[in-house]
């Protein structure tokens, strides 16, 4: 993976190789201004850039993935890990312990969700979140590297191309891109299994649950993923037919069928507030959709991952692209804490307070942290985010799993808090 480089005056530079940063660093020549991501400062050079990078996204409910993409070479890669399921418990469960308390008949403050009005645009926290922590990104990625143009994935699935082939006309649909929509589309919704016998890594063929010669749509709602031996013992039956025997499979794939997607209804949900979001940046930002992205990514030849598929968005890819990151950087949301005075037990009673100040011995919970341990029973070297303890006694999450009861002594700071963990 190239080094994010700036200039002595903290202006983006052209991304360095690593092993030409390294050189830098050996010689003195840069100094490490940031680690993750990982960015060095040129201390005597005051330069320009040459060349044009274009940021690269492919927005996802769980996961984004992120590339920095120049001419016919991808030089920089991350997965971007989101947290809004969390945030959603933790809205679930705070809704039930102020419920608790108002049946209870104890004191409480009076709702007041009747005299409050939404906002146009106005998005569910955890959709939000989606949209603040990508722009976020976008917005730090722009100070380290010279980024002209951006590049997103839109809608996952262009269902009025799906429904209706003439929309955009024949040769759209019935080009290159002929099946992809709706086939990716029905691999996400029935899980990359045969729907009717659950085999996985075989090959699956696209299939009418009612049979087109006894009156059945070719709409998605009426299609599934069949193995090539069930799609061959189904032939023209009806469904209820073939699954006569098996009536909790039946009830469960008539059912699946009109389900949508939960993932899906997530990215449609926050798309456009995206869109306007990176559109404030003033960059020219291209769209595109999973159908497309799919078709790039299987021409190139590249495995499925979030950031390979990110590389691949939108119509601006070279004829062959060549990948020189070995592994992209791996980025959680973990969130800047919780305003809580107190914890509570499952009633909604205090259980235990909160300390007053959040920082001990100078650190405070989400520093990235790397202690030396010379001595004791935990002898070796931990590199990850630290949760404090008042007695100076922290709690470091590693790669390898949680180290308790490291000395602050033994710490070193490696990043401030900034309400992410990372790891490669």
């Amino acid at each position: 993976m190239f080094v994010l480089t700036v200039d002595k005056n903290r202006n983006s530079l052209n991304p360095t190789h690593a092993a030409r940063a390294r050189r830098f660093l050996k010689e003195g020549r840069a100094v490490v201004l940031r680690r993750y991501p990982f960015t060095i400062m040129l201390k005597e050079v005051e330069g320009s850039n040459a060349l044009e990078y274009r940021l690269k996204l492919d927005p996802g409910s769980k996961t984004t993935g992120i590339a920095v993409v120049t001419d016919d070479r991808v030089i920089w890669g991350a997965e971007l890990h989101h947290r809004g399921y969390s945030i959603k418990q933790s809205l679930e469960s705070r809704r039930a312990l102020r419920r608790g308390r108002r049946n209870r008949h104890t004191r409480y403050r009076q709702p007041r969700f009747d005299n409050r009005a939404r906002a146009d645009g106005w998005l569910a926290p955890s959709l939000q979140h989606r949209v603040l922590t990508i722009k976020t990104w976008v917005e730090r990625l722009r100070r380290f590297c010279p980024i002209s143009a951006i590049s997103m994935e839109l809608v996952r699935f262009d269902i009025q191309l799906m429904q209706n082939p003439e929309v955009s006309g024949v040769l759209y649909q019935q080009g290159e891109l002929v099946g992809y929509e709706v086939r990716e589309y029905l691999l996400e919704k029935w899980g990359r299994k045969c729907a009717y016998c659950h085999k996985e890594g075989v090959p699956l063929e696209v299939e009418h649950i009612q049979p087109r010669s006894k009156g059945g749509p070719n709409r998605v709602s009426n299609l599934t993923l069949a193995c090539t031996k069930c799609n061959q013992r189904k032939g023209n039956k009806p469904v209820e037919q073939f699954l006569s025997r098996k009536p909790e499979l039946l009830k469960g794939i008539l059912a699946a069928a009109k389900r949508p997607l939960k993932d899906a209804a997530a990215v449609n949900s926050t798309r456009w507030a995206l869109y306007r979001a990176l559109k404030q940046t003033g960059l020219a930002v291209e769209t595109g959709t999973g159908g497309r992205t799919k078709f790039n990514r299987t021409s190139q030849e590249l495995p499925k991952t979030h950031w390979l598929d990110a590389a691949c968005v939108g119509s601006s890819i070279s004829e062959r692209l060549k990948v020189l990151v070995a592994k992209p950087l791996a980025i959680t949301a973990t969130g800047h804490g919780t305003r809580q005075m107190c914890r509570t037990d499952k009633f909604g009673f205090p259980s235990r307070y909160v300390p007053r100040y959040k920082f001990v011995k100078s650190f405070q919970t989400g520093d990235i942290v790397k202690a030396i341990v010379t001595v004791g029973k935990k002898i070796g070297t931990y590199v990850g985010r630290v949760a404090v303890r008042s007695t100076g006694s922290f709690n470091i999450s590693t790669v390898n799993g949680l180290i308790q009861g490291i000395s602050h002594k033994y710490c070193k700071h490696i990043q401030k808090k900034d309400g992410y963990s990372y790891a490669h």
